[in-house]
C-alpha cells in the first residue's frame, strides 16, 4: 500500500504540536519567569522560544494553508509571548490539522506552491508535495527541536519521550 502525502505529513505534525502543548505545560510549572523562556535562545543568532514556537505553527498549519493558496510567505508578526497563548496557539493548529481531510490534502499533489519572501526577492517554485516534504516538514522539525532544546537548556523538567509525544503504535 502506498503511503498518502496527508499519512506521510499530518499525523507526525499533530503528534508534535500536541507534544509541544505538554513542554509548554511543564515550562509553566518551572520557576522561571515567563519573559525569561520567551525570550531564550540556544545562540544570539538564533531566534528565540516564542519564534521558535510561532514557526512550528507556520511550517504545519501555515504551510497547509500556503499549499492551499499556492503560495507561503514567512509569517512576520510579533510572536505570543505568554506561554498560554503559546500553548492555545499550537492547539489551534493542532485541531486545525486534525480536522482536515486526507482527500483534500492528496489533492494537492502535482500542485504549484511558491515560498515568497518578497523583503529578499525571493520566489521558489515547488511541486506542491515537495514544499511540504522538502521545505516545510524540515523546518517544522527544525523549530520543534530548536524549542524542546531551548526549554532543556533552561533547566525544564522535559525528556526525549516529552519530545516524541503520543507516539503511534499497532493496536491490537
Amino acid at each position: 500500500m502506498a503511503l498518502s502525502l496527508y499519512e506521510a505529513v499530518i499525523p507526525t505534525m499533530i503528534q508534535m504540536l500536541n507534544a509541544g502543548q505538554d513542554w509548554i505545560e511543564a515550562a509553566k510549572s518551572s520557576d522561571m519567569a515567563e519573559e525569561e523562556i520567551a525570550s531564550a535562545r540556544l545562540q544570539d543568532d538564533m531566534w528565540p522560544f516564542a519564534e521558535q514556537v510561532k514557526c512550528m505553527i507556520a511550517h504545519s498549519l501555515g504551510a497547509v494553508e500556503g499549499v492551499r493558496a499556492g503560495q507561503f510567505s514567512p509569517d512576520l508578526s510579533e510572536p505570543a509571548m505568554e506561554l498560554e497563548k503559546m500553548r492555545l496557539n499550537l492547539g489551534a493548529a493542532e485541531n486545525s490539522l486534525r480536522a482536515l481531510s486526507k482527500g483534500e490534502l492528496d489533492s494537492f499533489i502535482g500542485g504549484k506552491t511558491h515560498f515568497v519572501f518578497k523583503q529578499r526577492g525571493i520566489d521558489l517554485p515547488f511541486k506542491s508535495e515537495d514544499f511540504l516534504l522538502s521545505f516545510s516538514q524540515p523546518n517544522f522539525f527544525f523549530h520543534a527541536t530548536t524549542a524542546y532544546a531551548i526549554l532543556r537548556m533552561k533547566g525544564v523538567k522535559i525528556g526525549k519521550s516529552d519530545y516524541l509525544g503520543q507516539i503511534r503504535m499497532m493496536r491490537d
